[in-house]
C-alpha cells in the first residue's frame, strides 16, 4: 500500500510527537496490537506486568512503569475490537522534571497494517516500525542494454540499487563476405535471440517477486536494440505490461541506470503527480463549467467545509501546518477529504497562487 501526502503528513507529525519523549529510566511502555489480534489478550497481558512491575527496585521508576500500564489498559478498553489496521498505543509519565506528575497516553491506527505485536518498557518509545511505514514502498525496474550487456537495477525512492549484470554471447561483427557473411549473421542473430531471452529471464527473477510494488519498469539502451527486445517474445506478460518508457543512452553498464533515471525524470514526474493533477484538473474544469460546484480561498472553504458542503478539501503543501491540522479537525467531523497538493505541476502552482486552499463541493453553494 502507497500512503497519500495527508497520511504521511500525519503520520510524520505523530512520529515527531512520541519522539520528543524521553523517560529517565526503562518506563515508557509501547504496545503494538496486529490487526486481528484479541486485544482482551493485550489488556490481560499488562495486567499481569502490572504484577512484575511491582518487583522494580527504584519506587519511581516502579509508580511511573506501574501507572503508566494502568493509564494504557484503560485507554485499551475503550476500544470494542482491534482496529481494522491494528493499534499502535504509547503511554508514560513525560513530565519534564523529575517527581512530577504528567502521565499521558497516545495511540494510532497505522494507514498500514500491522503484523508484529509488540510490548516493551524504555527510555524512549519504540516508533521505528511507525517510520518504517513512511519509507518509499514502491519501485521502478531499470533494465539497460545493447547485445554485448545488460544491466538491471531498481529505483527505490531517490536511490538507484544496482541488482545483476550479465555479459552476452553475440560475436562482433566480420568484414566477410558471400555465403560466409550470410551464415555469420544467422550466428549473431541466434545469440542475439539467446541473449534476450536471458535478459528476460533475468527480469523474471529480479522484478516479478516485487511486482505488486513495482510501479513501473524503465528500459534503456543504445541504438535499436532495446526496441527489437521489447517488441519479441521475451518478457512475461505480467512484465511487459509494467513497462512505462523505453529510452534512447549511451551506457549499459551501473552508469547507464544513473543516465537511465536522469532520462526518464520526465516519466516519473509524471507518474508521481499524475493522481494530483487528476484532482485539480477536476477542479479547474467544475471552475470553467459550474463554478457554484468549488470554493477557493480559506475563509470561504472552511465557512463551506463546517456546513458539510465540501466533498475534498485540497491544500497546497506550502500551506501552514497548522492550518493543515485546522482543516483536518474539521473534516474529520464531517466526512470530508482532504488532499495535499506539491507545487510541482502547473496546477499546483495555480492552487498555491489561489491562497492555496480550494474545495470540491457536494453540492452547489
Amino acid at each position: 500500500m502507497v500512503l497519500t501526502t495527508l497520511q504521511k503528513f500525519e503520520l510524520k507529525k505523530f512520529i515527531k510527537e512520541l519522539g520528543l519523549h524521553r523517560g529517565r529510566h526503562t518506563e515508557l511502555v509501547t504496545v503494538y496490537i496486529p490487526k486481528d489480534y484479541d486485544m482482551n489478550k493485550v489488556i490481560n497481558h499488562l495486567s499481569q506486568e502490572q504484577g512484575t512491575a511491582s518487583n522494580i527496585k527504584s519506587a519511581s521508576t516502579k509508580k511511573n512503569v506501574i501507572a503508566a500500564l494502568e493509564r494504557m489498559i484503560q485507554h485499551l478498553r475503550i476500544f470494542p475490537k482491534t482496529p481494522e489496521n491494528g493499534l499502535a498505543a504509547f503511554a508514560g509519565n513525560v513530565a519534564e522534571k523529575e517527581g512530577q506528575q504528567n502521565l499521558k497516553v497516545w495511540s494510532i491506527e497505522p494507514p498500514i497494517p500491522l503484523k508484529t505485536r509488540i510490548y516493551r518498557c524504555d527510555k524512549m518509545f519504540v516508533l521505528d516500525i511507525l517510520e518504517d511505514m513512511l519509507e518509499t514502498k514502491e519501485v521502478y525496474g531499470l533494465v539497460v542494454m545493447d547485445r554485448r550487456e545488460g544491466t538491471f537495477g531498481m529505483l527505490k525512492g531517490k536511490t538507484i540499487v544496482t541488482l545483476a549484470r550479465t555479459k552476452s554471447n553475440v560475436p562482433g561483427k566480420t568484414k566477410a563476405g558471400g555465403q560466409s557473411a550470410q551464415r555469420f549473421e544467422r550466428i549473431r542473430e541466434g545469440a542475439a535471440k539467446d541473449f534476450y531471452i536471458k535478459i528476460g529471464m533475468i527480469m523474471k527473477e529480479q522484478f516479478f517477486d516485487i511486482k505488486q510494488n513495482l510501479k513501473g519498469i524503465i528500459v534503456g539502451g543504445p541504438g535499436p536494440t532495446k526496441y527489437d527486445f521489447v517488441d519479441g517474445n521475451f518478457i512475461t506478460n505480467d512484465l511487459k505490461k509494467k513497462i512505462i518508457s523505453i529510452k534512447d543512452i549511451t551506457y549499459t553498464d551501473e552508469f547507464g541506470l544513473q543516465e537511465l533515471v536522469e532520462k526518464a525524470e520526465d516519466v516519473l514526474a509524471k507518474e508521481e503527480i499524475a493522481g494530483e493533477k487528476k484532482i485539480m484538473n477536476k477542479f479547474f474544469g467544475l471552475l470553467a463549467t459550474k463554478p457554484k460546484s468549488v470554493s477557493y480561498g480559506e475563509k470561504e472553504v472552511f465557512k463551506n467545509l463546517q456546513m458539510g458542503a465540501v466533498e475534498t478539501v485540497l491544500l497546497s503543501e506550502e500551506v501552514d501546518e497548522k492550518i493543515i491540522e485546522k482543516f483536518e479537525e474539521e473534516a474529520d467531523k464531517l466526512g470530508s477529504e482532504i488532499t495535499l497538493i506539491s507545487t510541482e505541476t502547473r496546477e499546483g502552482v495555480q492552487l498555491k497562487e489561489m491562497g492555496k486552499v480550494a474545495a470540491i463541493l457536494r453540492y452547489e453553494v
